[in-house]
């Protein structure tokens, strides 16, 4: 067995050979990636939302409306669910992704859920806009190539325990294998404070926007925990560069089946929609333009 230095020195030097494609070339202009009729990256502020799980028709219709009326210009959804317990609520699958689907539809939004398995990606890719990798899946190499082999957008979660060299080395798997469109997302780290669910690392998308052209979002949501701290992380987000965020809302948080206390109701969504179009001007910034011409 070799030392640990040795180990760590393998590691250091297997990151520093590094992303060649997800690195910005010198004068390049931001990357933008087009999720449905959205375009992500390249300046405009765009907000992702919905609950965490889909859990039922009526559950998934009153978020849907109630997103698609306060502005969002993405509906998310979980519909196949990695949980740390086997024993807590797994998603609806397939059910789930026809809901969703049909939401997105009924409302005028491109749709974004999470794909687990090399085997889910040819399904889901017929159906959604943009297809989620998840932070416990940000090295899993099989399932980045299986996505990099499809023509649809990626979103590429930060793993709670991976450095900035090993996200951008996860991208450079899916644009390597022939995927142009990757958008990544900081969703916070583990660290040894426990005040916060995880810590949100506005740090690391001010450095990603100087290193890469590839747009950059940010999950308020699963990096904090806790629902009071969504709307001013969102803010300080728009205020470091982010290309956006994903929330998670729910109608009756308390009740939810998947991460409740991280969930905003629809009022609180509204909210936080109107603080963001109210900071955008001060940011030298402006919102995405609505998908839906009622929505404000």
């Amino acid at each position: 067995m070799k030392p640990v230095h040795e180990h760590n020195e393998e590691a250091e030097a297997e990151v520093a050979a590094g992303p060649r494609l997800a690195l910005r070339a010198p004068g390049q202009p931001d990357k933008v990636v087009r999720v449905g009729p959205v375009s992500v990256g390249g300046g405009p502020f765009v907000v992702m939302a919905g609950p965490c799980a889909v859990e039922s028709a009526s559950q998934l219709e009153t978020t849907a409306a109630s997103v698609a009326t306060s502005g969002a210009h993405v509906l998310r959804g979980g519909v196949y669910k990695p949980r740390t317990s086997p024993y807590a609520f797994q998603g609806l699958g397939e059910t789930g992704l026809n809901m969703l689907r049909d939401a997105g539809a009924r409302h005028g939004l491109p749709i974004v859920a999470e794909v687990m398995s090399e085997e889910q990606v040819r399904r889901m890719a017929t159906d959604v806009d943009l297809l989620q990798v998840g932070a416990r899946n940000m090295q899993n190499f099989s399932l980045l190539k299986a996505v990099s082999a499809v023509r649809k957008p990626v979103l590429l979660k930060r793993g709670f325990a991976n450095t900035v060299g090993e996200w951008l080395l996860a991208a450079e798997y899916i644009l390597d294998g022939g995927n142009p469109d990757v958008i990544l997302c900081e969703r916070g780290i583990r660290t040894f404070d426990n005040a916060v669910r995880f810590t949100l690392d506005l740090s690391a998308v001010a450095l990603v926007k100087e290193r890469s052209a590839l747009p950059v979002l940010v999950d308020p949501s699963h990096a904090t925990g806790n629902r009071s701290l969504v709307t001013p992380m969102a803010l300080a987000a728009a205020a470091a560069g982010a290309d956006g965020i994903l929330v998670e809302v729910h109608p009756d948080p308390e009740h939810a089946l998947c991460d409740g206390p991280q969930a905003l109701t629809p009022e609180m969504f509204a909210t936080l929609m109107r603080r963001l179009n109210a900071l955008m001007p001060a940011l030298g910034r402006r919102m995405a333009p609505s998908v839906r011409g009622d929505a404000p």
